[in-house]
């Protein structure tokens, strides 16, 4: 029987030889890359972190003691030697493991987290929780993959240094996010790690302890951690998290479990805020990934053997992201305002066709979306026409420069919102569920979603050329639903406009986004039993097609709005406030269809949208509920609907 065979949870962990421990963190890893080479996940971050989550699983008692794993990229071993091992393989899959930590999926996730930077923050909150409780665990939170560059980070450090309570923070150095880390905090720790003065004096009295007789050895050993302490003092670039309040442990080689189990060992035992640096590898153990750690973030399934998919997309039409990268390429070459920045995600948002095409108009800022947002207002300032790229979920924690830095200020800036609507399997905290609403509450921003591909990049290019302030525009983690020309190829959008698609005289669907296809396809079935929808492609959330929305409201007993966002203080709601002050909507009955107010699974992006009925036969099931019709119930001969196009 394997080691890993024998740990049921952390307990049987502690209670390992340190040669037992290897063989687990080895039997770990593996078990780690043949599950993920079969259903795909997170890949690299967790192997690179295996060696740190067995030492920490050892020297810590938990779940007494609390790690606090930032974003959950890391967590895929901790899943692992946490009692979910069996259940692994389920992971991202509809009603299986979370692809994150989750506190209601386990006592050892001590903090749910699917967004960067929280981990300081939240732990912090338990240790001072701890102290006013007069409990005494430990509490440990592990950040990086690039999450030390993100401002929260900084808050948190700041506000705990100086307290003097006991604290302990692990800086998990792979010098990678998903893509390359960026900017100062990058450069820093680098220089950290690679002074060679540093490095030569810790190489030299390494040597010395190690020609003194043994007897000296434990004097010896706390001397040369006073000559590495001073040392570090001297030649370490600014010092800052000792500036900061942390006493700093490290750099300790991350993939060297003895190192580990010692270091970690005593710095339980130490008193007040310790900061912990972990040299690893993003990828280590598997050698493709790390080759490439960008590419192996995450892994759809592979052949461990040769690391070659074994699932394609079959040459399929590409994704909207791809379909926005190569749209965004061409507008910079037509228009030379424009520059795209995004926040770390520059493959995720495909904004890395654009870095190739045009370097000296794209810009990272690393994963730090306030910034990303107020940067652009100020290159907008000055003529500069900055297209903003960052997943609707992400782009939550830039709100407030979205509000006071860009639209209160009339900037004309374009925010580009990738995984609008139902994300996936990455679950509820990257499905993109709340930018309709949080963007129509927002004065003067112009609020679009796009029916297919060449919709998205003709609005693209109208929020770039447009001066009435910022423009918004959602897409969703899907393949368009046709190919896609040239952005000069494709006819223009009048601003502020809808599209009706298919004419009825019964129930008319005001349809946004995604839900376009699949309320056209609702009204196919639904004309099959002869009833009558109108569809119409509410492109312009706001403003709103006045004249279009008169024209349906004048000649339909019955409508239904349907987004694929929240259903509350959404479009519907928002048609629902401006239709009750018209006279002409004083007869209609109306109801609104949109994600439920409650925090949607993870899964398959088609099973999820059907579970809540926001595909074409939920469509045309709220439409039957609507008008009391059941399915067969009217005669079979449906009046020839208009297919003609009213803008």
């Amino acid at each position: 029987m394997g080691v890993l065979e024998r740990v049921k949870s952390p307990r049987d962990i502690k209670v390992l030889s340190r040669q037992e421990l290897h063989q687990l963190a080895k039997e770990a890893r593996e078990r780690h890359i043949d599950v993920v080479s079969e259903v795909g996940g997170h890949f690299g971050a967790s192997l690179g972190v295996t060696e740190l989550t067995v030492a920490l699983h050892h020297v810590f008692d938990t779940p007494r003691d609390k790690i606090v794993w930032d974003t959950g990229h890391q967590a895929y071993i901790h899943k692992i030697l946490t009692g979910r091992n069996d259940q692994l393989h389920t992971i991202r899959k509809k009603d299986g493991l979370a692809p994150f930590c989750r506190r209601d999926e386990s006592e050892y996730d001590a903090f749910g987290a699917g967004h960067a930077a929280t981990s300081i923050s939240s732990a912090w909150g338990m240790a001072v929780a701890r102290d006013l409780n007069g409990d005494g665990f430990s509490v440990i939170a592990v950040i990086g993959d690039g999450a030390m560059g993100c401002g929260l980070a900084y808050e948190a450090l700041n506000n705990a240094g100086h307290t003097g309570r006991d604290f302990i923070v692990i800086l998990n150095d792979n010098e990678m996010s998903i893509a390359p880390n960026v900017g100062a905090m990058n450069k820093y720790l680098t220089s950290m790690i690679t002074n060679p003065v540093y490095n030569r004096v810790r190489r030299e009295v390494k040597d010395l302890i190690h020609r003194v007789p043994s007897s000296f050895g434990e004097a010896m050993e706390h001397f040369a951690y006073k000559v590495d302490e001073s040392v570090k003092n001297i030649f370490m670039p600014g010092m800052l998290f000792q500036e900061l309040g942390f006493r700093y442990v490290g750099p300790i080689e991350g993939h060297d479990l003895d190192a580990l189990v010692e270091r970690l060992g005593a710095v339980k035992n130490m008193r007040g805020p310790i900061l912990v640096h972990v040299l690893t590898q993003k990828g280590k153990g598997f050698e493709p990934a790390e080759e490439d750690p960008f590419k192996w973030h995450a892994a759809k399934p592979f052949d461990k053997d040769s690391g070659n998919a074994t699932k394609t997309g079959g040459g399929g039409l590409p994704r909207y992201q791809k379909v926005f990268g190569k749209g965004l390429v061409e507008l910079g070459e037509m228009d030379p305002r424009v520059v795209a920045i995004t926040a770390g995600m520059r493959d995720g948002t495909s904004t890395d066709l654009f870095e190739k095409a045009h370097p000296e108009r794209f810009f990272d800022v690393g994963i730090a979306e306030g910034h990303a947002v107020t940067f652009a207002a100020g290159l907008a300032t000055e003529g500069i026409r900055p297209v903003v790229a960052i997943y609707s979920t992400f782009l939550q924690r830039g709100y407030d420069g979205v509000v006071h830095d860009v639209a209160l200020q009339g900037l004309p800036v374009v925010f580009g919102m990738d995984r609008a609507g139902v994300a996936g399997a990455d679950g509820p905290t990257h499905h993109g569920t709340f930018d309709i609403n949080y963007m129509l509450t927002v004065p003067g921003m112009a609020v679009t979603a796009p029916k297919d591909g060449s919709e998205m990049l003709a609005l693209l290019r109208l929020g770039v050329n447009q001066n009435a302030g910022p423009f918004s525009i959602r897409w969703p983690r899907d393949s368009v639903p046709e190919p896609v020309p040239h952005i000069s190829e494709i006819p223009e959008v009048p601003f502020g406009s809808w599209e009706i698609l298919r004419r009825g005289r019964e129930v008319a669907i005001l349809a946004v986004g995604t839900m376009v296809l699949e309320a056209q396809k609702a009204a196919e079935a639904l004309a099959a039993d002869s009833i009558d929808a109108t569809v119409v492609n509410c492109r312009f959330m706001k403003p709103y097609d006045l004249e279009t929305l008169k024209e349906v409201l004048a000649s339909h007993a019955y409508l239904l709005t349907v987004e694929e966002g929240a259903v509350v203080n959404g479009f519907g709601a928002y048609m629902a406030r401006e239709i009750k002050e018209m006279v002409e909507g004083a007869g209609v009955r109306m109801r609104t269809l949109g994600i439920p107010d409650e925090f949607v699974a993870h899964g398959g992006r088609d099973v999820l949208l059907r579970e809540i009925d926001l595909d074409a036969k939920g469509i045309e099931k709220w439409v039957r509920e609507m008008m009391g019709v059941p399915p067969g119930s009217r005669a079979s001969s449906p009046p020839e609907p208009s297919t003609e196009a009213v803008s």
